[in-house]
C-alpha cells in the first residue's frame, strides 16, 4: 500500500514574534486540517505599520491523505 500526502502553504503573523507567527500559522490550520504530521518554515518577513511591526512566518505543512 502507498501512502500520499498532502502539501500546503500557510502564513502567520504576529506582532510580538516570529516564534509566534509560526504558532499561530499551525493553530489556525489544526482548526480545519486533521492529521498534520510536519511543518517546515519556508521564508521570514515582516511588515512595517503605523502600529508597530508585524512578523510573518511562511509555514508549509504535510499530512497524510486518508485511503
Amino acid at each position: 500500500m502507498s501512502k500520499t500526502y498532502k502539501l500546503i502553504e500557510v502564513v502567520g503573523c504576529s506582532t510580538q514574534s516570529y516564534e509566534e507567527a509560526i504558532n499561530n500559522a499551525i493553530a489556525e490550520a489544526k482548526k480545519s486540517l486533521s492529521g498534520l504530521m510536519w511543518f517546515e518554515v519556508t521564508e521570514f518577513r515582516g511588515a512595517i505599520t503605523d502600529k508597530g511591526t508585524e512578523f510573518q512566518a511562511t509555514v508549509k505543512m504535510g499530512f497524510r491523505l486518508k485511503d
